[in-house]
């Protein structure tokens, strides 16, 4: 293999979340659509950041037990709270020397929130 590439690559995967949390007396519903983004210098051997496979099953994963769920049931007291736990329990799912570059949550009316590690 040659000398590593001077390009930045990323690549992204979404999911739909559909999830329920507290804003002081009242209950606020939103379905976002969630990002994970990897990032790395050149590409792999196959030309790819990361294997999407892993990557989308990854964040199935992670997903799977939230939706449709009271986030403070979950220990999560809001959009940024869960965006941080999702950056977290994703990042060791991609592998060097790639990285976990952003999670994001967009919902349904366009705003997005970006956490990075």
């Amino acid at each position: 293999m040659g000398a590593p590439s001077p390009l930045h690559f990323e690549a992204a995967v979404t999911r739909p979340l559909s999830v329920v949390f507290r804003v002081g007396e009242a209950w606020e519903g939103h379905d976002y659509t969630v990002e994970v983004v990897a990032a790395r210098q050149g590409l792999d051997d196959f030309d790819v950041v990361v294997d999407f496979r892993d990557l989308e099953a990854a964040l199935d994963r992670s997903l799977a037990p939230l939706q449709g769920r009271l986030l403070s049931d979950l220990g999560l007291d809001g959009p940024l709270a869960l965006a941080r736990r999702l950056l977290a329990e994703l990042a060791p799912f991609v592998p060097a020397p790639a990285r976990l570059k952003e999670v994001a949550l967009t919902d349904g009316t366009g705003r997005r929130m970006a956490v990075f590690p």
